[in-house]
């Protein structure tokens, strides 16, 4: 339910971030979602008093800093800028995959074979539908989100394993404060070269990926992942996607693909089966 929850939460992030394009340039966008999260997150550390984590977990937390708090989200930002949100959905599909990969090289877990069947069954469905999108090949904003994909996952599995070890939210909370000098200074200097033009649409879409997909996401995300396992986590993520296509249509207007239901129930069924498969 918790790493459900994140899905849900992240489903959400590129129709916030086309939003949040309608007020900032994409290095202000990127720049000052993560100074809010990391804001947010210092609250929640200072009223809790938790105590500095351990010297042996900083290099863990700022590869999760490095992925998830600054990689991802500019590397989708600057897609977004010329790929729909549909389409940079579908591309981003491919995350449970590569986030298993890259969890069982650093863990040293071997998931099932009936489990690696269902994820890369999952992600070639994904990936023959961003091709067929596409026309059968790739622009400049699939390699922004491939490259997206790959930190992201390094993120994710490196949260995964600290939240074993300490709480969820503390996990990302630290990563958040880490990069907070970092992208204070970045929000200054990319507000005083990109113009601003406040829209409701724009303010709400900033909000939402500070303190919903940033912070809440992957406070519940690393929760999730921390419970039942990496592997098994990140396939929840395939869901993400088709999730993702509804709020597209609902939020902005984009029109659905005809071949979105042949990809949701065959993801939805590579689901299934690797929730059922065995670690």
């Amino acid at each position: 339910m918790l790493a459900g929850l994140g899905v849900i939460a992240f489903s959400l992030t590129f129709p916030s971030t086309v939003w949040g394009l309608e007020s900032f340039g994409p290095w202000s966008l990127v720049a000052v979602r993560s100074t809010l999260a990391a804001l947010v997150a210092a609250c929640f550390l200072l009223a809790g008093r938790v105590p500095l984590p351990e010297r042996r977990h900083w290099a863990g937390l700022a590869v999760v800093a490095c992925g998830v708090v600054i990689g991802f989200p500019l590397l989708t930002t600057l897609a977004l800028r010329t790929s729909t949100t549909s389409h940079a959905a579908v591309v981003v599909g491919l995350l449970p995959l590569t986030t298993a990969t890259l969890a069982a090289v650093r863990t040293g877990r071997r998931p099932s074979r009936a489990f690696w069947v269902a994820a890369v069954s999952g992600a070639v469905v994904v990936l023959g539908f961003t091709l067929q999108q596409s026309g059968g090949s790739f622009s400049t904003g699939d390699l922004y989100l491939f490259g997206a994909l790959l930190v992201c996952a390094a993120g994710y599995t490196e949260g995964g394993r600290l939240a074993a070890l300490m709480p969820g939210w503390q996990v990302i909370g630290w990563a958040l404060v880490l990069c907070l000098p970092m992208m204070a200074v970045g929000s200054a200097v990319s507000l005083s070269f990109e113009p601003v033009h406040l829209t409701a649409h724009g303010v709400i879409g900033l909000v939402w990926v500070a303190a919903g997909s940033t912070f809440f996401g992957l406070y519940v995300w690393y929760r999730g992942m921390a419970a039942i396992g990496i592997p098994k986590a990140s396939q929840l993520q395939l869901a993400q996607p088709l999730l993702t296509l509804f709020w597209a249509v609902v939020l902005l207007g984009e029109t659905l693909p005809v071949a979105a239901p042949i990809a949701a129930l065959a993801v939805l069924v590579c689901i299934a089966v690797t929730q059922r498969a065995r670690s």
